[in-house]
């Protein structure tokens, strides 16, 4: 979670950035997101210019303008004034800066992704490829490499999803491969599909059921939960045999194990003593 401080610096650029692209479309919404992004892959290889951009015997005005000087006439004027914003503000460590100006471009990347009415989709593309990397071993500890090149695993990534899921999709897992705010790959994948439903007002819940659940019984596990939680939640389920009966359902820290499986665990376990 950012301090006070960084919250506040990183609201002054979300509010420049929303001002100046009110009248964007979703396209050039989503180009603005790429070219932010193309700044955190700069401030992630660049720890000498994190540094001078966060040093604190500089003004905000400063700073401001060192990234302006480096940025103009390579980025759009959107993109340009809303990073001199981001890096006149006051941050806490130079890494701070540079996961603000991720999640910036995530966030643009979103915004793009809901005025062309894509957000679900795209929530949906995220947590299907999550869970085609988890079931092959081979394709999760290739993408998962921090010493392969981030190109070399964005082409296959393309290779696999080009035609079947959306511009958007693409845009984020790259991001996941980059380790977004430092995480490995697949639990970045988690975080943005969860930072894709809080987009659209919705809570994720993670179920695993012991066979397909058909639309009535997800509907109704939906507002059970919708009712605890009080909003609207999407469902992301994933089917194991192995759990035999019954649902496991994870709410952000909260864990519900109501499976056959834990129950003929906890009854071997009290056997045993």
């Amino acid at each position: 979670m950012m301090a006070t401080v960084n919250r506040e610096s990183y609201a002054a650029a979300v509010e420049k950035l929303t001002a100046d692209t009110q009248t964007a479309t979703a396209a050039q919404i989503a180009i603005t997101a790429d070219e932010i992004l193309s700044v955190a892959r700069l401030l992630r290889g660049e720890p000498r210019l994190r540094r001078a951009l966060t040093d604190p015997s500089r003004s905000g005005t400063e700073r401001g303008e060192l990234l302006r000087s480096l940025l103009t006439g390579k980025l759009s004027a959107v993109a340009v004034d809303t990073l001199a914003v981001l890096a006149s503000g006051r941050w806490s460590a130079p890494n701070e800066l540079l996961d603000a100006a991720e999640r910036l471009g995530v966030d643009t990347a979103l915004a793009a992704a809901d005025k062309a009415g894509k957000l679900s989709d795209i929530e949906d593309e995220l947590f299907r490829f999550g869970q085609v990397v988890s079931g092959n071993p081979q394709l999760s500890v290739t993408l998962s490499d921090p010493t392969a090149p981030v190109d070399r695993r964005a082409k296959l990534v393309e290779d696999l999803l080009t035609g079947k899921a959306q511009t958007g999709t693409l845009q984020l897992v790259r991001v996941a491969l980059e380790g977004f705010g430092g995480r490995s790959f697949e639990t970045s994948l988690s975080k943005l599909v969860e930072l894709t439903a809080a987009k659209r007002d919705r809570q994720v819940a993670y179920v695993t059921a012991a066979k397909v659940l058909d639309d009535a019984e997800e509907q109704r596990l939906a507002a059970k939960l919708s009712d605890i939680y009080g909003r609207q939640v999407s469902l992301k389920v994933d089917v194991d045999p192995s759990i035999i009966g019954g649902l496991s359902v994870r709410v952000g820290s909260d864990l519900y194990d109501g499976t056959i499986l834990r129950r003929l665990n906890e009854a071997r376990q009290a056997f045993a003593k």
